[in-house]
């Protein structure tokens, strides 16, 4: 039996829905696969499963760590392996939800950690990266590990530092670490889909996701974690939306020029995304449009052979 079902995607594509769909159809679980969905407090601007969602379907690793606690996707790899291991034994396939590339390739390739950190050559790099810019880094990042800085987001301080600091403490790209890891820890036998939605189409879903998270209460959302002293963590974590209205609330830009750099990152960051899926030839791509709703698609993925093995009577 496959043991895992992984819905990959762009940000908006419907992931979330097709996943709780399929999970229902399969009676089990959802793995989010989500950097940023761990965290509490940030369930609007990171687009998190709703209460009404997860009271149909048990979602793990969703908000349950507070913003100022760290977590690698190496632990989320350990974790969410245990999850699966735990469902295949009640005899059930899991449903993976999955957002960010590096959390889905821990789960499905396993993750090198790498060596120990050395923080004084962190605090030297990320000293560079206040001098030099974020930037700066990521652009020497792609020059000495290409492989890893394309499914690292550009503005990750974090993940380049430590990229970085991997590289100058060995001698060796953090990706070339990472496969020789994977050739010791065999692949999780996991089956993978993404929706394929016309460009035009999901960028015209993403503005309108970003306008009912305003009207949702985002910026709100935004305040609070600011007022709770967690300003400079919002900075670290480069999550979507918070830098952009970080700063209208701190009055050095306009609400509608945060609105408009919201929508135009988030565009930005969903063509990245759509380039890391394409370079992973074991996910297949089911078509999705306004003609096509999510029932339909799991339907189809149910009875196509997207899962391998025995698929619980009544599912399709």
């Amino acid at each position: 039996m496959t043991a895992a079902l992984v819905v990959v995607g762009p940000t908006a594509s419907g992931k979330t829905a097709l996943a709780i769909e399929l999970a229902e159809r399969l009676d089990t679980e959802i793995i989010s696969a989500d950097s940023m969905q761990v965290y509490r407090g940030m369930a609007i601007g990171t687009a998190a499963p709703t209460a009404e969602e997860q009271a149909r379907v048990r979602h793990h690793f969703v908000g349950f760590l507070d913003p100022d606690e760290q977590y690698t996707a190496g632990r989320f790899g350990k974790e969410a392996r245990a999850v699966v291991q735990t469902l295949n034994a009640r005899g059930r396939i899991a449903v993976v939800a999955g957002g960010s590339g590096l959390y889905v390739r821990a789960l499905v390739d396993g993750l090198f950690s790498g060596p120990a950190g050395d923080p004084s050559l962190r605090q030297r790099l990320k000293a560079e990266a206040d001098a030099i810019g974020t930037a700066a880094l990521y652009d020497r990042l792609q020059g000495v590990d290409p492989a890893y800085a394309a499914i690292v987001h550009s503005g990750d301080l974090r993940r380049i530092v430590r990229g970085l600091e991997v590289y100058m403490l060995t001698g060796q790209p953090l990706s070339a670490l990472h496969a020789a890891h994977r050739q010791e820890t065999p692949p999780l036998d996991v089956s993978q889909v993404a929706l394929d939605i016309p460009r035009e189409a999901l960028y015209a879903r993403i503005n309108s996701r970003v306008d009912r998270m305003l009207e949702a209460g985002f910026v709100e959302e935004v305040r609070e974690l600011m007022d709770t002293g967690r300003a400079d963590r919002l900075l670290e974590l480069r999550t979507l939306g918070y830098r952009e209205f970080a700063a209208y609330l701190r009055g050095e830009q306009g609400y509608d020029e945060a609105r408009e750099a919201m929508k135009r990152n988030t565009r930005r960051f969903a063509k990245r995304q759509l380039s890391w899926i394409r370079n992973d030839p074991r996910i297949r791509w089911r078509p999705a449009n306004k003609y096509t709703n999510i029932k339909e698609i799991a339907t189809t993925i149910l009875k196509v052979g997207d899962i391998r093995g025995e698929i619980p009577s009544g599912t399709a």
